[in-house]
């Protein structure tokens, strides 16, 4: 695998291949980067002050991927990040979670709040009646060992969609 790097020549992203040459980004390469400097933004201790904050920070994310991806933000008490984690990976319109699973990762992590988000890949970010149905079943394993849900966003392209100021939690 090359090494990437960034350069600017006319509006193009390239990088540098294995030999050294420069070529133009794939925008899978393009996402990745993107994916890494929001990494290095929002480090463990990242203050999630406002909707929008997350909602940027989960655009960066979860966009452009060709399946679906089921995320948590993981939050102490003051909605500072503790971890993001990618907890399970579907197809391109549906993914497996299992709120066991949920459970374990916050008490491994110690939340005591967590924002879900998932991509739909048809780029329309609207919730279907299972997204709503699965976030009540996580809200409420959540709430017996005291971990509040805070919001559930969906990501559809470069749009989101979430739950909280819908009214939906």
């Amino acid at each position: 695998m090359s090494q990437l790097s960034f350069s600017s020549f006319d509006a193009m992203l390239l990088v540098r291949d294995a030999q050294g040459r420069y070529l133009p980004a794939s925008a899978d390469q393009i996402l990745n980067m993107a994916r890494q400097v929001i990494d290095q933004k929002y480090q463990r201790g990242a203050l999630f002050a406002s909707p929008e904050l997350v909602k940027e920070y989960l655009c960066t994310k979860l966009a452009g991927f060709e399946h679906e991806v089921f995320a948590a933000l993981f939050l102490d008490s003051q909605h500072r990040l503790l971890e993001y984690v990618e907890l399970f990976r579907g197809t391109i319109d549906a993914a497996a979670v299992y709120p066991r699973e949920v459970v374990k990762e916050a008490l491994r992590v110690n939340a005591a709040a967590v924002i879900f988000s998932h991509n739909h890949p048809s780029g329309n970010p609207e919730p279907s009646q299972a997204d709503k149905v699965l976030t009540q079943r996580l809200k409420e394993a959540l709430a017996l060992v005291d971990v509040r849900t805070l919001d559930h966003v969906i990501v559809g392209g470069e749009a989101t969609a979430s739950f909280a100021e819908q009214g939906l939690l």
